[in-house]
């Protein structure tokens, strides 16, 4: 399918203003704050490494989690390969890390700590599946983990890992990638990992329950864009990016997450960063946030990937690239570095999570070894 050309509002390198209105389609302004107005410069320059092997500012401590082939500290749970997308969830007593295995095998596992901090349980949640790769927590708190292959599916997730996860076929069969959950619109949108893939748009039947509904496409429109429902999500006879003609191809979707009604997700075919903004029941604006073919700041990021929003309102972005980054977006779109993991060549950024206080991220290195990292600072 050839790609079609995407309209947008606003297109901007990382020296654009992110907490500036922008001009809709029809001349119409939409705010864009991202939560912080004030000028925000990161979190000082990098100092280390640490004892972990990671780059961190002033200030910030890190410790391993976990590393693949090896039991998680404390419990008798081995870490599987190529830890990828995660998720916090907060508990009575404490807070859950879960995290996808882009293996295959793949699967998804979980480690609970205690409030204040330690290790008490590590266990699979997932099984019997194929490169799970990101996915996406749920306002009502469970784990959608998707599968990173042409058949792949959206399987929802227990984060303590008591019930049986189960399929949602209704969020249609491609190279799934991320899902981000928008209480506020009551929908679940969807990257598919493909140089022509889609973005989706799941509206349940019912908020929190996703058997059943309407999966939609982002499409062309003249000089717009709307939504348009796709005509057969299993995909059983053509891929659903080929089954609507004026679909708007994304380069590789990657890294997906909402907040205040806003859909931040990264493509990694051209290394960018976008923000969708829903416009009515069927348009958007859409805009890019950072361009990698302009980089500019402190921060030159190859291959963005996943993508959470963190306590201060701003995106951090992990880095499927040579850098070995995580990275937080300025107001002003350029891209200051947080953590720089620097023994494992050849690896790849994923999963970064804050806990409910944002004192506390997780990310992982996902191969040369393994690792899942915790990092504690100021990040507020």
């Amino acid at each position: 399918m050839a790609a079609v050309a995407i309209p947008l509002l606003d297109a901007c390198s990382s020296n654009a203003n992110l907490a500036k209105p922008t001009e809709g389609f029809d001349g119409s302004t939409a705010g864009t704050s991202v939560g912080t107005t004030a000028p925000f410069a990161g979190y000082g320059a990098l100092v280390g490494p640490d004892a972990n092997g990671l780059l961190l500012p002033a200030g910030f401590t890190s410790r391993v989690i976990a590393q693949t082939g090896e039991a998680v500290a404390g419990t008798g749970y081995v870490w599987p390969d190529a830890p990828d997308g995660g998720a916090v969830f907060p508990t009575d007593d404490g807070w859950i890390y879960v995290a996808n295995s882009e293996a295959v095998p793949g699967g998804a596992s979980m480690v609970r700590f205690d409030r204040d901090g330690a290790v008490v349980e590590a266990r699979r949640i997932l099984g019997d599946t194929l490169r799970n790769c990101a996915g996406g927590r749920t306002p009502w708190e469970t784990w959608l983990s998707c599968e990173e292959v042409p058949e792949g599916r959206v399987w929802e997730c227990d984060p303590t890992g008591q019930a049986p996860a189960e399929v949602r076929d209704a969020l249609g069969v491609c190279n799934h990638e991320a899902a981000a959950s928008d209480p506020l619109h009551e929908v679940v949108y969807l990257t598919e990992d493909d140089p022509a893939g889609g973005l989706y748009r799941f509206r349940p039947d019912k908020w929190g329950d996703l058997r059943a509904g309407v999966l939609e496409a982002l499409v062309t429109d003249g000089d717009a864009l709307r939504w348009q429902e796709v005509p057969d999500p299993s995909a059983a006879e053509v891929p659903m990016r080929e089954q609507l003609p004026t679909l708007a191809a994304f380069d590789g979707g990657e890294g997906a997450d909402v907040a205040d009604g806003v859909l931040w997700f990264s493509t990694k075919g051209d290394n960018r960063l976008w923000r969708l903004e829903p416009d009515g029941d069927d348009g958007v604006h859409l805009s890019v946030v950072w361009d990698g073919a302009a980089p500019a700041g402190p921060a030159a990021v190859a291959d963005v990937d996943n993508v959470v929003v963190g306590p201060n309102g701003l995106p951090f972005v992990a880095e499927d690239g040579a850098g070995l980054q995580v990275v937080v977006v300025a107001p002003d779109g350029a891209m200051h570095p947080v953590a720089t993991v620097t023994d494992a060549p050849g690896s790849e950024i994923t999963g970064p999570a804050f806990t409910p206080d944002g004192s506390r991220l997780y990310f992982s290195s996902q191969r040369n070894p393994g690792r899942t990292y915790e990092v504690t600072g100021p990040f507020v």
